[in-house]
């Protein structure tokens, strides 16, 4: 139902910014307004962690790590979801990954490496 794409990762210096994007494939427009998202980060050695989150309802709730720096955002008529990441730290290198809540399952996306260098 809901095939996540991430998509935007890259390397840049401390300070930059990104923008990452998750397009929903498959989703119809329906679908796409009853998902729950978030982004999530794993560095390595560590856990994944959610960095931003957005309700189906536009909600949004971020880490303290990223508050400030990140915002998560949606495009309906595009069906993607965006996480803009400015000021940028080294510590938020990692593999970023697009997660689709839809009534309880849950759907993954392959992940896209950001890396900020210092």
């Amino acid at each position: 139902q809901v095939q996540p794409v991430e998509s935007g990762g890259g390397l840049v210096q401390a300070g930059g910014s990104l923008r990452l994007s998750c397009l929903a494939s498959r989703a119809i427009t329906s679908t796409f307004w009853s998902i729950n998202w978030g982004w999530y980060r794993q560095a390595p050695g560590k856990q994944r962690e959610l960095v931003a989150g957005m309700t189906s309802g536009g909600s949004t709730n971020y880490a303290d790590s990223v508050k400030g720096r990140f915002t998560i955002s949606r495009d309906n008529t595009k069906k993607t979801v965006y996480l803009q990441m400015s000021e940028l730290k080294p510590e938020d290198t990692g593999v970023y990954y697009c997660n689709a809540e839809y009534f309880g399952s849950h759907f993954w996306g392959q992940g896209t490496q950001v890396t900020v260098s210092s």
